[in-house]
């Protein structure tokens, strides 16, 4: 089994890539999202779980990912991890995911835990403008997550960009390629989804 990193900031194209790249790839191959390993605060009020920080590194559950991973290398299934944007809590499910040939795990906080980046067959790193990221972030939270301008602006200023700055734009060092002009990047779906056919034989 092959996994394979994407990594980049918020709205920078790493879900389209992954499943651009999936597609490509075909049915031997399936994405898994690091933001359903988000830790679970349920034990807080909606309130509360509103002003955590979605972006630092600790707010992810790294072992358990860990866990997960070398689960579906062992090849055995693990059960699908999700999570609730609306109402910030995991909603995991008992739905069985299979371990393929090619697993494909994305999220801004990916390349974070070294012993996860060890398990990587190839790094990929989303290199895209941010004012780029944050127009495609402000559509995809308005139309997917119901959330208002007003929460998108102030989440942006006090956690998404010092959380880039200090992280996310850092990670570009462990890349083992730097993707360039977001996910729908055809030519580099094509070349990479060779490289990894090739590998797999």
């Amino acid at each position: 089994m092959l996994i394979i990193g994407i990594c980049g900031a918020s709205g920078s194209g790493k879900s389209t890539l992954a499943q651009e790249l999936c597609r490509s790839i075909g049915d031997r191959c399936i994405v898994i999202n690091h933001d359903c390993y988000y830790r679970d605060h349920s034990h807080l009020s909606f309130e509360e779980r509103c002003r955590l920080n979605y972006d630092e590194p600790d707010i992810f559950d790294h072992d358990l990912f860990l866990e997960d991973m070398k689960t579906l290398l062992d090849g055995k299934p693990i059960t699908r991890k999700q999570y609730d944007y609306s109402n910030h809590r995991r909603a995991d499910s008992d739905e069985l995911i299979y371990p393929a040939d090619v697993v494909i795990i994305e999220g801004i906080h990916v390349f974070y835990d070294p012993r996860l980046r060890d398990l990587m067959f190839l790094k990929l790193y989303m290199s895209v403008e941010p004012d780029v990221c944050l127009l495609r972030r402000i559509t995809r939270d308005i139309n997917e997550r119901g959330r208002s301008i007003e929460n998108i602006s102030t989440q942006y200023l006090t956690t998404v960009k010092p959380m880039f700055d200090k992280h996310i734009r850092n990670y570009i060092e462990l890349a083992d390629v730097i993707v360039a002009h977001g996910g729908k990047n055809a030519r580099i779906v094509s070349i990479l989804a060779g490289y990894v056919r090739h590998e797999l034989g």
